[in-house]
């Protein structure tokens, strides 16, 4: 049994170097690549677990990963064989991250990847980085602390970045943020009301191998600490029980607050994960008709509905700049517009090597065409609610002002009374109480969100 474990922990390692190897090299995308190959894999789900850990914690800590090797080594990372770099780099990860792997086994499977993948003499170099890893793990050198070059080493995120959250936010808060976005994503669970209680879910999931909570944030939320088996072969996944979903983004329903029997358009609704708790925030009465440009989407859409049991949203595809408003105007729309994704960028390891400055003035621009086409769709007395996934004022504040300076008739909605369970500071329940909030990442143990509730007046 032993010799079979360890066959199985080297084909996760040389998996998981393959990957990242596809990854850093040849540009592949981390999720994309990681869904795909995993599952066709023949893996058990614990060495699913590590070879994502890997995957995932390599690719985002690469640079912090890159200037702790580079201590080590005579050339820099960028004139090392590729292979090499990037065996030491998921060999350096578990050696400074990964606190339950012996280091004796990093290193000997490193040096085994280097015998595959290069030759002798490099597997030479690989063994002796390594163990003077180790040797010195205590005593590394960093930039100066505090400084943007430390941040930006230390939390492994481009410089830019760290950049616009100093100017935006402050050296504390930005470097509450890039801690947030370094952990490992919490496994939040939303509960389908409409099937049965939380506290039944929960006991349910117990029985089905899920060591799991009820959130004491978000009412129908359930936090997953661990399982014995992937999502979907779970009982209660497959009756549609719940839907993953993060707590920042269940704010949505509760903030636009929809009501059984009445008509909803969801704009941008991807694969329908708010489309489907408007629905059952609704008692599955009504209509919520769900926008999205990609087939692709509107299919996993579909089958979402089908497996929570849900009827009442109706998938369109189209390209909303070319809708025109509808003779009906709608009671609540709701915009969920493209984003830079700041907010999650702890969900997707290769996000943050893939942003620029350049791309969030290009979404600027699409988002603030977007809420104006929403804002046509929007009845008198109406709701719209806008949001993003992101943190940056380009991409949330300013978009908001700039539409209502353009759009007289639309005004902020306080949305304060709507979410008295989260634990909001002074500033941040001024700022729901005038009628939009910027989640900042961790701030409440929740990813990063930004939300804006605005009501069009009688008179249009």
């Amino acid at each position: 049994m032993k010799n079979k474990d360890n066959v199985l922990v080297s084909e996760a390692r040389e998996l998981a170097l393959d990957l990242v190897h596809d990854i850093l090299e040849n540009g592949a995308y981390a999720n994309l690549s990681l869904e795909k190959t995993l599952r066709s894999s023949n893996l058990s789900h614990i060495d699913k677990k590590l070879v994502t850990e890997i995957v995932n914690g390599s690719i985002r800590m690469t640079k912090h990963l890159d200037w702790v090797l580079t201590l080590f080594l005579k050339k820099s990372m960028e004139k090392q064989n590729p292979w090499l770099r990037n065996i030491l780099r998921i060999s350096a990860y578990q050696l400074l991250f990964m606190e339950r792997i012996p280091d004796y086994a990093v290193v000997n499977s490193a040096v085994d990847l280097c015998h595959k993948k290069t030759s002798k003499t490099l597997a030479g170099v690989c063994n002796g980085v390594l163990r003077n890893l180790i040797r010195s793990r205590d005593k590394l050198t960093y930039p100066p602390t505090n400084s943007l070059e430390y941040l930006a080493v230390y939390y492994s995120q481009p410089e830019w970045l760290i950049r616009l959250w100093l100017d935006e936010y402050g050296a504390e808060i930005t470097e509450n943020i890039l801690k947030y976005l370094n952990r490992k994503p919490p496994l939040t669970l939303r509960n389908n009301n409409l099937l049965s209680t939380p506290e039944q879910l929960c006991q349910d999931l117990c029985q089905d191998g899920v060591v799991a909570t009820l959130s004491p944030l978000v009412a129908e939320s359930i936090r997953v600490d661990s399982m014995d088996k992937g999502i979907e072969e779970l009982t209660t996944y497959q009756s549609g029980r719940f839907y993953v979903q993060n707590e920042a983004a269940m704010l949505a329903a509760v903030i636009l607050d929809p009501q059984a029997g009445e008509r909803i358009l969801d704009l941008c609704s991807g694969i329908g994960g708010k489309a489907t708790h408007f629905a059952e925030k609704m008692n599955n009465q009504g209509l919520v008709k769900a926008v999205e440009l990609h087939q692709h989407k509107l299919l996993i859409l579909k089958n979402n509905c089908q497996r929570l049991g849900i009827n009442i949203v109706e998938a369109a595809q189209y390209n909303i700049l070319e809708m025109t408003a509808a003779e009906q105007l709608w009671q609540r729309v709701f915009l969920d517009v493209p984003c830079s994704g700041l907010g999650v960028l702890n969900r997707r390891a290769d996000a943050r090597w893939r942003k620029n400055p350049q791309e969030i003035k290009e979404l600027a621009r699409l988002q603030q065409d977007l809420i104006r086409k929403a804002g046509e769709m929007v009845a008198p007395d109406g709701i719209l609610l806008y949001s993003t996934c992101t943190v940056n004022q380009a991409e949330n504040e300013a978009i908001i002002s700039e539409f209502m300076a353009e759009n007289h008739e639309f005004k902020l909605d306080p949305f304060g009374d709507l979410i008295p369970f989260i634990p909001l500071d002074a500033a941040d329940r001024v700022n729901a109480e005038r009628g939009w909030l910027t989640l900042l990442p961790g701030k409440y143990d929740t990813d990063g969100m930004f939300y804006a509730r605005l009501r069009r007046s009688n008179a249009v």
